[in-house]
């Protein structure tokens, strides 16, 4: 089943964004990859089969604080 995954990233530039979004593309099951936020500091990730918990360690390990906000499945259309 499909889930979508929002998580807050400490990303002071856009060099940090970069990478972060390289990192989250790399994963298993990616399909979507955006930026919300006011300071485009959260990552919002759909797909299917993403480990959640995996992705938040590989972001601290390459970008720095992360927070995993929230999972939630995502109903098909």
């Amino acid at each position: 089943m499909k889930k979508k995954i929002v998580m807050e990233v400490q990303m002071k530039c856009d060099k940090c964004r970069t990478k972060a979004m390289q990192t989250v593309a790399k994963a298993y099951g990616v399909e979507f990859i955006g930026l919300e936020g006011e300071r485009r500091d959260k990552v919002v990730v759909t797909g299917d089969g993403i480990d959640s918990i995996e992705l938040a360690k590989s972001l601290r390990k390459k970008v720095g604080r992360t927070d995993i906000i929230s999972v939630a499945d995502v109903k098909p259309k």
